[in-house]
């Protein structure tokens, strides 16, 4: 079989079972588990999935920048935002995380709600500055411009005094094995301390992200005791989640 094609029978397994390992897939093709190992490494080099240890697994979407992200799912992103939205209660402390859906929720939050937020997202703390009930503490840091959030040692420092009873956390991957992920190795630090420092961990996911990985593990899928998805989201891929233990909400 020639590599193009092969790299094509890979992508189809890919797509169908949600992961392919490496040893399987030298002894269905009949070649070395080198030869699959190139293969895995030139299919990851063009972004088209994401390698671990033995094979590899859907590479997520939503790894572009801030601007492009905006562009990616919105109608889905939308529709979890506000069901996210509906999960804050008055007097809560709510954690909100950078991303574009984080800015929607702040945006489809009541102007009349009491409540503190949390958030290292200049881009979110603009959206509630016509909130009055809501006192809004901005994290400081480096601010990471691919997200528009505040990154690195001054964040973490911050993030360790805080208690929060909410954290929304956005991520690039919701994977059942691999975790939650991120494709920044800053971001995921920033994202564990969060969850960290939080009661309950909600986590917003559009289609894109589910039963994919990057480059960076932020926790353990178990991590989330919510996990917000699209309406339409196929049982397939939230099956693997409630199985976990974690509440699968539908937007």
């Amino acid at each position: 079989m020639l590599t193009t094609h092969r790299k094509k029978s890979i992508l189809a397994t890919l797509k169908k079972d949600g992961l392919v390992i490496a040893k399987a897939l030298s002894e269905s093709f009949d070649v070395s588990e080198d030869t699959i190992r190139r293969d895995l490494r030139e299919l990851a080099a063009e972004g088209l999935l994401q390698r671990v240890h033995g094979g590899a697994l859907p590479a997520s979407a939503a790894v572009a920048d801030f601007g492009h992200r905006q562009q990616i799912s919105t109608d889905g992103k939308l529709a979890i935002a506000k069901k996210a939205a509906g999960l804050v209660s008055p007097g809560q402390v709510v954690i909100l995380d950078g991303g574009t859906t984080c800015v929607q929720l702040a945006r489809h939050l009541p102007t009349t709600l009491q409540a503190t937020v949390i958030t290292h997202s200049p881009s979110v703390a603009v959206e509630l500055v016509d909130h009055a009930g809501i006192e809004v503490v901005l994290i400081g840091g480096r601010l990471f411009k691919h997200s528009m959030v505040a990154v690195g040692a001054a964040a973490i420092e911050a993030i360790a005094h805080i208690r929060a009873d909410l954290y929304f956390m956005g991520v690039t991957g919701v994977h059942a094995k691999a975790g939650l992920s991120t494709g920044d190795l800053e971001e995921s630090y920033v994202k564990r301390a969060l969850a960290g420092c939080a009661a309950e961990v909600v986590v917003l996911a559009s289609a894109e992200k589910l039963n994919t990985a990057s480059a960076y593990v932020i926790a353990p899928v178990t991590t989330a005791n919510i996990i917000v998805v699209e309406r339409k989201t196929s049982r397939v891929l939230s099956a693997p989640l409630v199985a976990q233990g974690i509440s699968v909400v539908r937007a």
